[in-house]
Formats: structure tokens, C-alpha cells, sequence
């Protein structure tokens, strides 16, 4: 089963921009993911539409964060991405005139729906700079670790 770290990642990139302060360009966010920088411009193309980073074109360009980390919670940079499937359980659509995949569908539906509710009321209640906090934290209390950019410059 294939997992789509979409969000994880993104919210990453999201971390280190707060921390890094100067604009970072698509180049040194795709090699911070490894990948291509044209995949870095169009996701972040769906954060600026949202209005989390803002663009500069040009020499000395690249993105920022358009407002604080603490006025943005994990649903909003979900629905930014457009949404990502949550869970790679599905329905069967083999056989819907079967009264059975009909039974089984409408149980797992309702399951599903519930699960999804619950965790994008979840992701509404963890604001960006709680989850940077955190990082702070677990820097302060490891030797090694830090939650700096140092390995973009």
C-alpha cells in the first residue's frame, strides 16, 4: 500500500521556512526533499493560493511564509494540497448490483466517513507552532539533533 507523505513533508518544508527566516528557493527545498523542483513549485503554488507563503520571481527570489506559524492549523495546509486521500482503505465497486458488496460498502462507508470526520476535527485543533514548539523542545534536549536549516544554504 502506497502512503502519500504529501502532508508530512510539506509541513516540514513549512518548519524549516519559519526557522530559516530568507526566502528559500524551489532548488534548495527540492534537494531538502529530494525532488524536483518543479514538483517543490506546484505544491507550493496551492500554499500561496491559500495565502500560507507568498513568491518572489527573479535573482535572490524564492518563498517565505506569508503569515505565522500559529495561524496555521494542520486542516489548513491539508486542504491546501487539495485534499490528499486520508486513508488507503476503499470500497468495493466490483459487483453493485450485489447485495452484499451493497452491505458491506454502506458499513465501511459510514465507518470511514466517521474516522475521517474525527481526524480533520484533529488536524483543525494542532496549530503549526505547536508542532515547531515541539521541535524546539526535542532540540533543547538533544546533543545532536537541532530543528535548524543547516543543511540548506
Amino acid at each position: 500500500m502506497r502512503q502519500n507523505g504529501s502532508l508530512s513533508r510539506i509541513l516540514h518544508v513549512l518548519l524549516h521556512m519559519d526557522q530559516h527566516r530568507d526566502t528559500l528557493t524551489s532548488e534548495q527545498i527540492g534537494q531538502m526533499l529530494g525532488t524536483n523542483p518543479t514538483v517543490v513549485r506546484r505544491t507550493m503554488a496551492g500554499m500561496r493560493e491559500a495565502g500560507y507563503v507568498s513568491s518572489v520571481k527573479g535573482h535572490g527570489g524564492g518563498w517565505t511564509l506569508a503569515r505565522p506559524l500559529s495561524e496555521m492549523t494542520l486542516l489548513d495546509v491539508y486542504k491546501a494540497l487539495g485534499a490528499p486521500e486520508l486513508f488507503a482503505l476503499g470500497l468495493a465497486t466490483d459487483a453493485p448490483a450485489c447485495l452484499v458488496e451493497q452491505a458491506v460498502n454502506t458499513a465501511l462507508g459510514r465507518s470511514l466517513e466517521e474516522a475521517e470526520r474525527q481526524l480533520l476535527a484533529g488536524f483543525g485543533q494542532v496549530k503549526l507552532s505547536e508542532i515547531a514548539a515541539d521541535c524546539e523542545h526535542r532540540a533543547a534536549r538533544s546533543k545532536h539533533r537541532t530543528c535548524k536549516v543547516t543543511h540548506m544554504a
